[in-house]
């Protein structure tokens, strides 16, 4: 090799490992700034006892649990604390590089630590984020580290900002709704298609028919799933800077820059296009009651916590065989 070739593939190596860390370097401080507007902080609204114990600490080895609420603001008053629409926990294992979700509906009567019992969609309203994790987390056995909060606008956002998800559609699905001018009435026809931000938002809030919210906390795992595999592509990676610049108004977070780069190592070798996910509580404990005239779905702790912890153990590949306490035993 001669020394005028030596010499210009040593500046194309100085160029490239400059051109490498300027985009890193890029990413870097959007990240940070993306970090710094989504960080909690006081907010607009007024919890009405707002809870601020420390959630329990994560140190990236053993498993991490994170809450997804989807709130809805749309009918709030001024200042009012809003309900969450969704409540989502995506569990995370590093040692055997396993996910698993939560689904909760939101009807689930449930114990809200230091104030009563009511519909988990309430401990949000009562105590802000941190009672919302409590309370989650108290209810399958599991400690709740962190949570992302979002509203309607956030997720439309998110998945314009994507480019859109992929998902077949197994039903057509029609809801006309007065309030917000129409702005969320439902419409999707069924097969495989590219939804974009409204239309998935219509998909995971479909729940008029028969089974309810029972068919909802599915399709809301499912769209997670295909949501998870799209970020995860490489047009998605390069594009990151304005997707984060797209949902950075709408997102809270108690995820600190160093927590989130640690999710972001651990979950780039998970397969994450196919997290097995699990409705709670299972239709095998559902007992519906009737609380003051309104019907909510009642569930035995101290039953689901076995199940909670088998569904754990299956996702990692672990066989057990493990059943809940029966009504005698509990």
């Amino acid at each position: 090799m001669t020394s005028r070739s030596q010499k210009i593939i040593t500046a194309s190596a100085i160029i490239a490992l400059t051109l490498a860390l300027l985009m890193i370097g890029y990413y870097v401080l959007s990240l940070m700034g993306f970090l710094l507007n989504v960080r909690d902080e006081p907010s607009n609204y007024s919890y009405e006892n707002e809870v601020s114990a420390p959630p329990p600490k994560w140190d990236g080895k053993e498993r991490v649990n994170i809450l997804l609420l989807g709130t809805d603001i749309r009918s709030l008053r001024p200042n009012e604390a809003p309900r969450s629409d969704m409540m989502l926990v995506a569990s995370l294992d590093p040692q055997t590089k396993s996910a698993a979700m939560f689904s909760v509906m939101r009807d689930t009567y449930v114990e809200i630590p230091g104030f009563f019992n009511s519909r988990a969609n309430t401990a949000l309203q009562l105590g802000g984020p941190e009672l919302a994790m409590r309370t989650i987390g108290e209810l399958l056995g599991l400690p709740i580290q962190y949570y992302v909060s979002t509203d309607f606008e956030g997720f439309i956002a998110l998945v314009d900002a994507i480019g859109g998800v992929t998902i077949d559609v197994e039903k057509n699905m029609k809801y006309t709704d007065n309030a917000d001018k129409n702005l969320y009435d439902i419409d999707l026809k069924k097969g495989v298609q590219m939804l974009d931000g409204k239309q998935s938002l219509q998909y995971v809030r479909f729940r008029y028919d028969q089974m309810s919210d029972f068919t909802r906390t599915e399709r809301q795992r499912k769209f997670l799933n295909a949501l998870a595999s799209e970020l995860k592509t490489g047009d998605t990676l390069v594009r990151l800077p304005s997707i984060l610049r797209a949902v950075e108004p709408y997102i809270k977070t108690n995820l600190s820059l160093l927590d989130m780069s640690k999710l972001a190592s651990l979950t780039y070798d998970f397969n994450l296009s196919d997290i097995p996910g699990m409705q709670v509580p299972p239709s095998e404990l559902i007992v519906g009651r009737k609380v003051n005239g309104a019907s909510v779905l009642s569930v035995d702790p101290v039953r689901l916590k076995p199940i909670v912890s088998d569904f754990l153990r299956q996702s990692a590949g672990v066989t057990t065989q493990t059943t809940a306490p029966s009504d005698s035993d509990s």
